[in-house]
């Protein structure tokens, strides 16, 4: 096992491991425990008291961040002709119909989302074994099969993304830069458990949010306390 860095063991020394952070304690620590010299993401993983290994439990969705992620995310769109054109209008970084459709099946995936027509879902979802497991497939559910795809390209670069449990029960989400200020770093993950609560499958019996844990990029994990829903900056005046 590697040997954490001093300024690792530094910033954990700082961590109550037996403490459940409110999210605005967490986003604190989390910016005074950044320890990279560069300008760290932010990152929240919840685990759920589901099996996705059953279809009705599978927890999928999207959400908005208010205030974005820190990154412009490259939208990749399979689209000919009119709809081709108003992908590239709203800022979509690659565009194309059959010979994209060939270039990703040859392993092109230098891009964070990919948007499709309806109309070429039946050749794109040939690339399964490329996108399915990167999470970049498009699908209906997260409005990324869509005929409006000027309306998606500009949700995705606007701070929209995409989450899926994973078999171990994890939702992982982005929630901003340690640049942000404390309260859009708050704000946007309000925005990421209001999605994640409002989704519960009603077949998930028990705790359905059993743990969460906040941390920057190469930083140790904060324990967040799940039970923290609403009024998330209020947190500053109790």
């Amino acid at each position: 096992m590697a040997t954490r860095s001093k300024a690792y063991r530094t910033a954990a020394e700082k961590i109550d491991r037996d403490t459940l952070y409110t999210p605005l304690e967490a986003v604190r620590l989390a910016k005074e425990t950044s320890v990279t010299k560069w300008d760290a993401t932010v990152e929240v993983a919840f685990r759920l008291g589901v099996d996705p290994r059953k279809a009705d439990q599978m927890v999928r969705g999207t959400v908005i961040l208010p205030h974005g992620t820190g990154k412009t995310a490259r939208v990749l769109v399979f689209a000919t002709g009119e709809r081709a054109e108003q992908a590239r209008a709203a800022g979509a970084d690659v565009v194309g119909g059959d010979e994209l459709i060939e270039k990703v099946a040859a392993g092109f995936t230098d891009f964070d989302s990919a948007v499709a027509t309806p109309d070429l879902m039946g050749k794109v979802g040939r690339l399964g074994k490329v996108l399915g497991p990167r999470g970049l497939m498009p699908n209906p559910k997260t409005g990324t099969v869509t005929m409006d795809v000027a309306k998606a390209v500009s949700e995705i670069k606007g701070g929209k993304i995409e989450f899926r449990v994973d078999k171990h029960s994890n939702l992982h989400f982005i929630i901003g830069k340690t640049s942000f200020p404390e309260t859009s770093l708050v704000e946007n993950y309000a925005a990421a458990i209001d999605e994640v609560l409002r989704l519960k499958p009603s077949a998930s019996k028990g705790r359905y949010i059993s743990k969460a844990t906040m941390t920057t990029t190469m930083g140790p994990g904060i324990p967040v306390d799940p039970s923290k829903t609403t009024k998330l900056l209020g947190d500053d005046e109790a």
